[in-house]
């Protein structure tokens, strides 16, 4: 999937899961979240890419009681279809949720490997 994709789990911290193609994902996504901190809910265009954030539509929190976020920067051509933050839990939810599901309780963050096992066990 074409996005950028930082989140936590129940109890490790906020981590990239998908990194969209980028060696490195933090500068794409500190360009796209720049000036949104304490938003808990985000959808913005920055160039082509678009900053979408919100509340896991579980309810999920994590081990201290905090809402668990999602923060993706979707790029193009996916970006292009997404103009509110319902668009983006339309559009591209349903794709990582099974995934999110196998990962956000593991005690430690997930690896790549582990990662890569859960969105292929679809």
């Amino acid at each position: 999937m074409n996005l950028v994709w930082a989140t936590r789990g129940r109890t490790w911290g906020f981590r990239f899961l998908l990194d969209g193609g980028y060696s490195d994902p933090l500068p794409i996504y500190e360009r796209a979240f720049g000036g949104t901190d304490g938003e808990s809910t985000t959808c913005r265009r920055v160039g082509g890419p678009v900053a979408l954030r919100f509340p896991d539509p579980q309810g999920r929190r994590d081990a201290a009681g905090r809402m668990i976020p999602h923060d993706f920067v979707v790029l193009p051509p996916m970006a292009d279809e997404i103009h509110s933050v319902e668009d983006g839990q339309r559009l591209i939810w349903p794709s990582l949720a099974d995934a999110f599901a196998r990962l956000w309780d593991l005690p430690e963050p997930p690896s790549p490997d582990e990662v890569t096992k859960a969105f292929g066990a679809e």
